[in-house]
């Protein structure tokens, strides 16, 4: 009962749980807005701690809050909030997930699940779990449980309180659900991801990535005026502020942690036929300047000064790029667009600004393609042998360091999905991220056990190249992932590279470098594997970023020795689905 989206349109649409045929599926297009519809707004309850259950009773939103013990009732469109369990908070102190089935409300605290009536709060004890319970689900007769301790989500019939069967939890994380119609919808605080499953089966349609971390709670709306179902997402964190403390004259100014939880709507697309879906769009400005300020005095002639521009992709949209400071000329290097500055002449002590401007629609895009799907891909072309199962960046492929890993990172494994997988996993279980000086070489970077985001990309290109799959490097910088910080100036502290692996007869897939690695030997996330958040701005894939040359065909002097770059991201608005 999913409805998909025509695969020639590529415009949002939103699941119905009513019965519709693809080919008759509606779309809809999109639209940038700053000042978000009332029932696309971003939701934050006054006193609210840490929302970990959503649900709706018929139009009215309540939410659970762990910290506090409040079951929360919400006006989507004020913000308007009240306890409804002013005597009972005790109750719902603790509580995790949270599901409303007619007149009963069901929630989990511990190892275990209760449910009460709307009059009274009283708990009545349903059914206790060896392991802690995260999540909950009711559809009709049947109650969902999910607990990331067991690793399982288990099926119980509501009258009999038998357990029916149970199958894998789709992610690594503490999970919430959600259930409409034939759909089991799940929720991943780690993975930052949402499920859309066969509730009968387990099986996964497909994911899509939050636009911001650590969901913890998901439900449907109807909306008032389209008919089409809204989904809902409740996050719950920490940020950190700048404390003004007036007990300290002479430092007054802390850094600390404050509860950051909100609910905002996820909006998503899904492509059946190239197996992805999108979720939430952002307009984002970029600029990427640099500013001419030699350390020693340089002098060169004809000066070609090459910067890669923005990449089209599924997820990303160039709507423009127009040059800064001095203009440009633009060429394809191996199908990538780059813009050339030409310097007749560049003296000692000469000053410029320099670079380009783009104007994105960034979205967040999640493949899901399975083992059994590639096990009859076509072999590597030959014109991609050559091209990306070499070592044409000092990748350190003839050492014997790199050679031993490849052959134990994949074991007696075949299927090149499992196989590069493995290869992360294998990088992750053997690597710290740490910020550092210089790249070093793969077989460096091995031995000593610590990489920033540009040595892990080393190693993985390696180590899948010499398994014989054809990888690339892709960045070349994130926005800072603020989507709620609307025109204002955000510069990000570093750049950041990550890489794509290519699936013969499908196409090239996108893989992070390090972020996924968050846990000590695992197990580790899949959310960035086959995906990327909304805040990647991808520019030129499988090219150098930035370049010099000068007439006589080489450049003595780095571009870090030449000029200071200046990146900029402004987040102009939130691609919106209109009718």
């Amino acid at each position: 009962m999913i409805e998909k989206l025509p695969t020639d349109n590529p415009a949002i649409m939103q699941l119905d749980s009513r019965p519709t045929p693809a080919s008759k599926a509606s779309s809809h297009a999109s639209e940038v807005t700053s000042q978000p519809q009332p029932w696309w707004r971003s939701i934050r309850p006054i006193g609210a701690c840490a929302l970990e259950g959503l649900a709706f009773r018929g139009d009215a939103l309540i939410a659970l809050d762990t910290v506090r013990g409040y079951l929360l009732q919400i006006d989507c469109l004020t913000d308007d909030t009240q306890i409804l369990n002013p005597h009972q908070v005790d109750t719902f102190s603790g509580a995790t997930g949270l599901a409303i089935w007619q007149e009963q409300i069901w929630f989990a605290k511990e190892n275990s699940v209760y449910f009460c009536n709307w009059h009274d709060f009283k708990p009545q004890h349903f059914v206790t779990l060896p392991y802690p319970v995260n999540g909950i689900g009711i559809w009709e007769a049947t109650v969902y449980v999910a607990s990331q301790k067991s690793g399982y989500i288990t099926i119980f019939d509501r009258q009999t309180r038998r357990q029916i069967t149970r199958f894998p939890m789709p992610g690594v994380g503490e999970e919430n659900l959600t259930v409409r119609g034939e759909e089991l919808w799940v929720c991943d605080r780690i993975e930052q991801t949402v499920y859309c499953m066969d509730r009968a089966t387990g099986e996964i349609y497909f994911s899509v990535l939050t636009p911001f971390e650590f969901p913890t709670g998901l439900a449907f709306h109807r909306h008032p005026q389209t008919g089409k179902d809204i989904l809902y997402v409740v996050y719950a964190g920490e940020e950190t502020y700048i404390r003004d403390n007036p007990n300290n004259l002479e430092t007054p100014y802390e850094l600390t942690f404050r509860d950051r939880t909100f609910i905002h709507p996820l909006h998503f697309e899904y492509h059946e036929k190239e197996r992805y879906a999108l979720s939430n769009g952002y307009r984002v400005e970029m600029s990427y300047i640099e500013e001419l300020l030699p350390l020693e005095e340089v002098h060169l002639e004809k000066l070609e000064w090459r910067i890669a521009l923005p990449t089209e992709t599924p997820r990303q949209k160039v709507v423009k790029v127009e040059p800064f400071g001095i203009p440009f000329v633009e060429e394809i290097q191996d199908g990538q667009r780059v813009a050339v500055f030409h310097f007749d002449t560049l003296t000692p002590n000469e000053r410029r600004i320099f670079g380009w401007k783009a104007l994105l629609e960034v979205r967040g895009i999640k493949y899901l393609l399975k083992p059994s799907e590639v096990e009859k891909s076509p072999a590597l072309s030959a014109d991609f042998q050559s091209r990306y199962l070499v070592d044409d960046d000092e990748l350190a492929m003839d050492t014997e360091v790199i050679q031993q890993a490849a052959k134990a990172a994949i074991g007696t494994e075949t299927n090149l999905l499992r196989k590069i997988l493995k290869i992360r996993n294998y990088v992750y279980d053997r690597l710290s991220y740490s910020l550092t000086d210089r790249i070093e070489p793969p077989d460096v970077v091995l031995e000593r056990g610590v990489g920033s985001c540009g040595e892990y990309v080393g190693v993985l290109l390696a180590l899948a190249r010499l398994n014989g799959i054809a990888c690339r490097t892709v960045g070349r910088y994130k926005c800072p992932p603020h989507a709620d910080h609307h025109h204002l100036p955000l510069q990000p502290d570093y750049n950041h590279v990550w890489l794509e692996f290519y699936v013969p007869g499908f196409g090239w897939l996108p893989m992070e470098s390090n972020p996924d690695d968050i846990t000590e030997r695992g197990p580790y996330p899949t959310r960035f594997f086959m995906g990327l958040p909304w805040y990647h701005a991808e520019i030129g894939k499988g090219i150098a970023f930035e370049t010099l040359n000068s007439a006589n065909g080489g450049v003595d002097v780095s571009i870090g020795e030449l000029a200071i770059n200046h990146v900029r991201f402004t987040i102009l608005g939130e691609l919106i689905p209109t009718e």
